[in-house]
């Protein structure tokens, strides 16, 4: 071995002795994220799960009233944990710094999402004033972070200001709805929302604006896709365990796992790759609000997918039935089309090719509309909605060797 490989080797070791140091520090004040390969930690893995069993217990609302009403109710309770949810990813997304007090600010977070997920099923009764708190201890959790930023982080002063404005007006507002009856409660609670949304797009539009981590953010919302998606596939398994396994019910199981690939496939492979092609060559100029419309883009598009597992469920269990109700009809079309919708505008927006994003996904909108206005057997709705989702697979690959539509890996 020569000299210089023994220094090589030397450099590397204390390279390694350094980041061991760094880890066994309890407490590290927080600095931006800027490191190239990051990506998500276990940390945040382990906190998307308290958001899974919260789409599930709104999926359940919709399950329990497939009308308008009870879409309303579902899509939205499932926006404000949206939220709840891209808030947290927003703030990690540039002040993750893994030490104690960020781990248990967010495991303080988790606490108010399992708060809102154990009673998101009564927040008209008594158990609505959890919800409020869960919603409130994630905003105030939030708060404490961006203060914490704002100390230790002179650059990202302005961006954490506007940060904390939103959070603890959101906060406050929502406190002040516990004193309001229904149904003016839920104004309120949409007004919350409303004036915490605002302020995330006015501080990407500072001119000394922190920029976002671009490996990080959509790695974390694909992540965020795939746990919505998983609803879809415990559809099926509930689908098929309720319905006894009767040939009809397994017949209507298969082109339903069919849709829930095809729809991932879309995602990943089409309409996420070109908005994530998109925010790679922008980089770090966030007052173009690429980053707000790429963030925003995917509420439409979770609440449409979580629907599209309601349908899938009801349609497997009642597969031997001559009739889908229309209430499922309905939910299982508007959903697919719904989520059809949202990827196309992200990626004609985002991708900067309208027509390819017309040829697809936004030619499949009318046509999923159009196969639940047919009032078919479950086995032909759902066969047909996997027809047309592996067509628009096919349609995605043809788009790819054209050139109408440009990728890069999510």
């Amino acid at each position: 071995m020569t000299h210089a490989d023994d220094q090589l080797e030397d450099d590397q070791r204390r390279h390694l002795d350094d980041e061991e140091a760094e880890q066994l520090e309890a407490i590290r004040p927080p600095d931006l994220n800027q490191d190239s390969n990051r990506s998500a930690t276990r940390l945040e893995l382990f906190f998307d799960l308290a958001f899974v069993l919260f789409v599930a217990r709104c999926a359940d609302l919709l399950a329990k009233d497939e009308t308008w009403h009870g879409a309303a109710v579902f899509a939205g309770l499932l926006t404000v944990g949206w939220w709840a949810w891209a808030s947290t990813t927003l703030y990690a997304n540039r002040f993750d710094t893994d030490d104690a007090v960020f781990r248990l600010l967010t495991l303080a977070a988790m606490v108010g999402v399992v708060a809102m997920a154990a009673s998101v099923d009564d927040v008209a009764g008594p158990a609505g004033r959890w919800f409020v708190l869960g919603y409130v201890l994630i905003r105030l959790v939030l708060a404490a972070g961006y203060l914490r930023a704002w100390r230790h982080v002179p650059k990202a002063r302005s961006t954490a200001r506007l940060y904390l404005i939103g959070h603890g007006l959101g906060a406050a507002i929502w406190l002040a709805s516990l004193a309001v009856p229904e149904p003016a409660r839920y104004v309120v609670w949409g007004v919350g929302v409303l004036a915490d949304l605002v302020w995330p797009t006015a501080a990407a539009r500072l001119k000394d604006a922190v920029p976002l981590h671009l490996e990080h953010l959509p790695e974390r919302f694909g992540l965020f896709v795939i746990l919505v998606l998983g609803e879809s596939v415990a559809a099926v398994v509930t689908g098929l365990h309720d319905g006894g396994w009767k040939p009809a019910v397994a017949a209507t199981a298969g082109p339903a796992f069919v849709v829930a690939a095809a729809l991932w496939w879309i995602y990943f492979d089409l309409s996420g790759g070109a908005a994530k092609r998109r925010l790679a060559a922008e980089g770090d100029v966030t007052k173009h609000g690429v980053h707000d419309f790429y963030v925003y883009v995917h509420l439409p598009l979770a609440v449409s997918l979580a629907a599209v597992a309601v349908g899938l469920e009801h349609a497997v269990l009642h597969g031997a039935d001559d009739h889908l109700t229309a209430g499922t009809r309905w939910v299982l079309g508007i959903a697919t089309a719904g989520y059809l919708l949202s990827a196309a505008v992200m990626q004609g927006k985002l991708g900067g090719r309208v027509r390819g994003a017309v040829l697809w996904p936004g030619a499949g909108v009318p046509l999923a509309l159009l196969i639940a206005l047919l009032d078919l057997s479950p086995r032909l709705t759902v066969g047909l909605l996997a027809v047309l989702a592996v067509a628009g697979v096919l349609t995605g690959f043809q788009l790819h060797r054209s050139g109408e539509v440009r990728t890069a890996k999510v």
